[in-house]
């Protein structure tokens, strides 16, 4: 473990140490946490920025012979839009523009 020196506001310096004293902590633990917590959220948000591209790139590269995946796609596309030459009623029923 290694020692980090930080410079903060007098203020923000004495919300840390009442803070810390009400966790039952000190404010050293309180800025390690705090610091292992947003590594842990980087490495977290990085995971799901990778899984998102790598499955981003296969969805828009891999068609069959028949092209079903781009259908697949258009069709969904078509869904979240409302379709393709009218919008969706409250009722789940299609109604022409």
């Amino acid at each position: 473990m290694k020692n980090l020196t930080i410079t903060v506001e007098d203020s923000v310096l004495e919300w840390a140490r009442v803070e810390a004293a009400r966790r039952g902590t000190s404010v050293s633990r309180m800025v390690g946490d705090f610091m292992a917590e947003m590594k842990q959220r980087e490495d977290t948000y990085e995971r799901a920025y990778l899984a998102w591209r790598t499955d981003e790139r296969t969805w828009q590269g891999g068609a069959g012979a028949d092209g079903a995946p781009e259908k697949e796609a258009r069709s969904a596309q078509l869904v979240r839009a409302g379709g393709q030459n009218g919008r969706n009623n409250p009722s789940g029923k299609k109604e022409q523009a």
